[in-house]
């Protein structure tokens, strides 16, 4: 990665950053975000909010903890060991948006209430078990909890989503937290009905498939919309 390159990824990361408050799923210095590069990571600062940071602010990292410029946010040890053990992914968002929270707080994983549940990579967003903010424990919940997902909640604290890009991280994050929100709501008219498992596999499926540029309609049950010749 040349240095240009990484001067405008950490352009592009402040501006996600702005864009993760506009949304609504962050708030003052909470939440961060990491950006794998060649040798290691590019990861938000600690304690300097959002609308104060700029593109020279963002620290850089090598996976072995080392780093330069400011100290990297106190939740450096989850976006290290992430990005390290997910070679699918190259960015890691951090947040404690509300409803994700609230969720978190009682340790729910939310489960396949809505087929929209599936953008996460399987049938539930896990929680993970709770562990202290910052430690190698909170880490190892993280991962045991993204194992196959492309995000989580943590338990009694926020929210993780990956993506392959900053704009499908943020993506990501703000569709987990419309989920926790619709969760939260239904909770209040009682348990909602669950998809069964293997509607969730013709979900996934389907996903995938447009994630390809495909017709989402594998079985060819339904007639599939195509671009005239």
């Amino acid at each position: 990665m040349t240095e240009t390159d990484v001067t405008a990824l950490r352009e592009e990361m402040v501006a996600t950053c702005r864009k993760m408050n506009e949304s609504g799923i962050n708030q003052g210095t909470a939440g961060n975000l990491s950006v794998r590069t060649g040798s290691g990571l590019l990861i938000t600062p600690s304690s300097l909010a959002y609308d104060r940071m700029e593109p020279a602010d963002i620290v850089e990292m090598d996976f072995d903890g080392s780093y330069s410029g400011r100290r990297p946010s106190s939740e450096w040890r989850f976006h290290r060991d992430i990005l390290r053990a997910r070679p699918d992914i190259d960015v890691v968002l951090h947040c404690h948006s509300v409803y994700a929270t609230t969720l978190a707080v009682h340790h729910k994983t939310i489960p396949s209430f809505h087929y929209m549940t599936g953008v996460a990579g399987g049938t539930t967003i896990r929680c993970a078990r709770y562990a202290t903010f910052g430690t190698q424990a909170l880490s190892d919940a993280a991962l045991e909890a993204l194992q196959d997902r492309l995000a989580c909640l943590l338990g009694q604290h926020g929210q993780i989503a990956l993506g392959k890009t900053l704009e499908s991280a943020l993506w990501l994050a703000i569709e987990v937290e419309t989920l926790s929100r619709l969760y939260v709501q239904a909770l209040t008219l009682g348990e909602p009905p669950i998809l069964p498992d293997d509607e969730m596999e013709r979900v996934l499926e389907q996903m995938r498939r447009m994630s390809y540029g495909l017709a989402p309609d594998a079985d060819g049950v339904n007639d599939v919309a195509r671009p005239k010749a």
